[in-house]
């Protein structure tokens, strides 16, 4: 956690692009947002005729060629050309021009990514040429591009970074720990600029059959897709998967001033828990959650009644749902029922390790525009889940202070706080 050290400088955002289900570009994404469509369609670019679940949230009209030299497209995994296509956003948002800086100033930025799955659809891919054929489609990157750790260095060589290049992967956490670690590089001098991520693309004939096996996805909504993830819904069945690529440009803010830099927040707290329970459910209760959410207040000098705004996990599970809603209340206390919230998923789905950044992308949204999200799809709210979700239609109200939390596999759990400057 940031309190750990004695913090000399304060980290704000300055850049912010993203590719996701609901649209492309920071302002594409954000009146989607607003308006509260919904992602998630029939899946496309493999058969599902033998899958229970038919659903998912894809990215629609990418150039994903685009991206990358024609070449090079074999030999990555589907998140390069996501991650890349944000980052490029990010950067001139930022105003930021990696080729116009020196040596010395491109050895100040790092590249810190959160993923869950990272390469492992293309790794999925590859198995298959050496197995079924043809062999020769087979790439010889094979080894480097399936490794998460060749997903940061993709971004790094792109645009000539020349500092640290990380990757983050603790499963549903992955984003929010990396922007919490990208953060402290530059809080604590290690760095002047870090490009921080979530991007993650889960939806792959495997990947899908696994989640199937685990019992985690929804397969009641295959005809009506639009209405599949429903958190907090008493109707609710599951996960519904997601993909996308949220990246945010960090920097010193004495630095973003002097650059006369937009500013979208600063990033003030953060806060890390484990349940110690179970590899995929959450302890009963929601101490944990609520401790982690408890800590990153604490990191930021807030208290409760300081917060405007909670960006929920919200998964669309059963227990899950239930068990944050419990967390909610115990890190909120009194002022849990006063405080909106929204669950990003109802709209994009789950994009496994770039939830973080998905959810960091929808309050910036609420911070700017002064309009909060909503979570749609929340016909019948469960009595358990008895809190504000700003049901079905956004909302105007100012948010200077957020909460963005998330829940992972293997009983993580993360929050940040952020700070309208």
């Amino acid at each position: 956690m940031f309190s750990s050290f004695k913090r000399p400088r304060r980290v704000v955002i300055t850049g912010m692009g993203c590719v996701t289900p609901i649209g492309i570009g920071r302002e594409s994404f954000w009146r989607a947002l607003q308006r509260g469509e919904s992602g998630v369609r029939r899946i496309e670019g493999f058969d599902i005729s033998e899958s229970p679940v038919k659903i998912a949230a894809q990215v629609q009209n990418f150039d994903w060629q685009a991206q990358l030299n024609p070449k090079d497209r074999k030999h990555v995994p589907r998140t390069v050309p996501l991650a890349l296509a944000a980052a490029r956003e990010a950067l001139e948002d930022a105003k930021l021009s990696p080729n116009d800086r020196s040596l010395e100033e491109r050895r100040g930025i790092g590249v810190v990514l959160g993923t869950g799955g990272g390469g492992l659809a293309f790794t999925e891919q590859q198995y298959e040429y050496w197995y079924v054929g043809p062999v020769h489609k087979a790439s010889v990157y094979t080894i480097p591009s399936s490794t998460h750790g060749g997903l940061s260095s993709e971004l790094s060589m792109a645009f000539g970074l020349r500092g640290i290049s990380h990757i983050i992967s603790t499963g549903c956490t992955s984003s929010a720990d990396a922007i919490a670690y990208a953060a402290q590089h530059i809080a604590l001098g290690r760095q002047d600029i870090m490009m921080t991520c979530g991007v993650d693309s889960p939806i792959a004939p495997g990947s899908l059959a696994a989640f199937n096996l685990m019992t985690v996805l929804t397969d009641e909504w295959n005809d009506e897709p639009a209405r599949a993830s429903r958190p907090f819904s008493l109707n609710r069945s599951g996960i519904v998967l997601g993909e996308g690529a949220w990246i945010y440009v960090l920097e010193e803010i004495e630095h973003a001033k002097r650059r006369g830099a937009k500013i979208y927040a600063e990033i003030t707290g953060y806060g890390a828990t484990c349940d110690a329970y179970h590899r995929v459910r959450l302890e009963e209760g929601g101490d944990e959650p609520a401790r982690a959410m408890t800590l990153a207040m604490k990191d930021a000098g807030i208290e409760p009644k300081d917060i405007d705004y909670i960006n929920l996990h919200g998964t669309s599970t059963l227990l899950n749902d239930r068990i944050e809603t419990s967390a909610l209340k115990l890190a909120m206390n009194c002022n849990a029922g006063r405080i909106p919230m929204s669950a990003t998923k109802s709209q994009i789905g789950h994009p496994q390790g770039a939830s973080g950044a998905a959810g960091l992308g929808a309050t910036l949204c609420a911070m700017h525009t002064s309009i909060i999200p909503p979570t749609i799809n929340l016909d019948e709210p469960d009595p358990d889940c008895d809190l504000d979700y700003v049901p079905n239609e956004s909302r105007e109200a100012e948010v200077n202070v957020a909460l963005c939390n998330c829940i992972g596999f293997g009983s993580k759990n993360s929050a940040l706080i952020v700070k309208r400057v």
